[in-house]
């Protein structure tokens, strides 16, 4: 089945098939390249919260977010992150090579910072922003 025909998110952007399997596989918790109902109603949160964010900073309805527009939709989201993270980030996602992230580049980000940011929770236990792991703990949490 191709979600991103069959379920066009909200009659907006489409989604690329790259960015639909790495969202289900956030939530494919059996490791079986698919989701349940139960699951697919988190896929389905999870993609409608963050075009909800994308569609709020994108005030001019460009479709596209420079790095000021990313920094502060990441902001609404509660990430605290420097400008220099925030190029990186437009750097990283920008396929179309003009310095902006268009809503697919935007939902891929996302679910980057919010896999990394799981991992890294796990590490800190103590909950200050710091952690201390080997080179081969933070591979596994990542493979």
């Amino acid at each position: 089945m191709n979600f991103s025909k069959r379920y066009p998110v909200a009659r907006g952007p489409r989604l690329t098939p790259v960015t639909v399997r790495s969202i289900i596989s956030m939530f494919d918790r059996e490791n079986k390249a698919g989701v349940n109902f139960s699951e697919f109603t988190g896929v389905w949160k999870c993609i409608t919260d963050w075009q909800n964010v994308f569609r709020t900073y994108d005030r001019d309805n460009s479709g596209m977010m420079d790095k000021n527009k990313l920094k502060q939709a990441l902001s609404g989201l509660g990430y605290q992150l420097s400008d220099q993270f925030h190029a990186i980030l437009i750097l990283k996602f920008d396929r179309q090579g003009r310095g902006q992230i268009a809503f697919d580049d935007f939902i891929q980000g996302c679910f980057v910072l919010q896999r990394l940011t799981g991992i890294f929770r796990c590490y800190d236990t103590e909950q200050n922003s710091w952690i201390q792991v080997s080179c081969e703990q933070y591979l596994c949490q990542g493979l």
